[in-house]
């Protein structure tokens, strides 16, 4: 689970086999009192990969800046590059929610709640308590 910015827009692209992926990059931050005692902060970037439905949301929905919310889980792929062995981990989403205030770019119609099944979140009237 992560919470965090995103430092690009999503970037989506379409498998040979016509299934919709989509790569972005969300920063988290920590801030920590160093031995001394003075206050420091450290950013983290992480690579986050979403699949279907999913991917086709972020796309639409996703731009730089914007705070989310990410569920999902951790893999590692490796690969060879001019005869070094290359890792990447990165967080495959099963579930986006999007925080915050929209930016003035986005439209101000509020972004749906998103999973794996691109559920919308119901109507406060539609809630049975």
């Amino acid at each position: 689970m992560l919470i965090g910015h995103l430092g690009s827009d999503p970037e989506m692209r379409v498998t040979a086999s016509g299934l919709s992926v989509v790569n972005f990059s969300v920063a988290t931050n920590e801030s920590f009192k160093d031995s001394s005692g003075n206050l420091q902060e450290r950013t983290e970037w992480h690579r986050i990969v979403a699949w279907g439905k999913l991917a086709e949301i972020c796309n639409q929905y996703l731009k730089k800046g914007r705070q989310v919310y990410i569920e999902g889980k951790l893999q590692t792929r490796s690969w060879e590059k001019e005869g070094c062995k290359q890792y990447s981990t990165e967080i495959v989403a099963n579930s986006v929610q999007m925080l915050g205030k929209a930016d003035e770019q986005l439209s101000s119609s509020p972004a749906p709640a998103t999973n794996t099944t691109a559920a919308v979140m119901p109507a406060k009237d539609d809630l049975p308590f």
